[in-house]
């Protein structure tokens, strides 16, 4: 009788190490860092002051100008300032301390000019907060395609009256000129 309790228990242990064994080697799903979002976490250092979250651009494919969209999250207690500089250009984010900060949407759009990236790429930026060293990361610029992006991208620069008499100008003498060709040809 002890023998088949003995047998059972060691085989009870077999199945369990059995079945159990690829969990203990097999990384977890749930302990890898990733943006679940379209933006991206920017890895700023551990010591840094200021955690840059779901970061993206939006932008009007042919535009120069992009809406940066992000969370600032300063779990400081004191204000900072986020500076992100680029190919084309540079911006200051002021954040205040113990707080959670969001740009990009209504009243709180945050404008950087000069974004050489097209819509589907994705524009190196680099991040500095406090006196930790700046942390360059791609950021990825995204167009109006999708429903939830398509009221951020900033305004298309104004057309002016005067832009547009002088486009009709245009347009009205090269008519003119092909009327005129046109004319000459059929004389001769």
């Amino acid at each position: 009788m002890k023998t088949r309790s003995l047998a059972s228990v060691a085989l009870g242990a077999a199945v369990i190490l059995g079945t159990a064994g690829c969990g203990a080697i097999t990384p977890q799903a749930t302990t890898i860092d990733f943006s679940p979002s379209d933006g991206v976490n920017v890895a700023v250092p551990d010591d840094a002051p200021v955690q840059i979250l779901n970061a993206l651009l939006v932008k009007n494919d042919g535009e120069a100008d992009a809406n940066f969209v992000a969370a600032l999250v300063n779990d400081s207690d004191s204000d900072q300032t986020v500076t992100l500089s680029w190919d084309g250009g540079s911006a200051a984010i002021d954040v205040p301390a113990d707080s959670v900060a969001s740009y990009g949407a209504d009243d709180s759009a945050l404008l950087l000019t000069n974004i050489s990236a097209a819509p589907g790429a994705t524009e190196e930026i680099v991040f500095q907060a406090g006196a930790t060293e700046g942390v360059a990361q791609g950021i990825q610029v995204f167009d109006t395609e999708l429903a939830h992006l398509s009221t951020l991208a900033p305004e298309p620069a104004p057309t002016t009256d005067a832009d547009e008499s002088a486009d009709d100008d245009a347009a009205d003498e090269e008519q003119t000129a092909d009327d005129e060709a046109a004319a000459d040809e059929a004389e001769h």
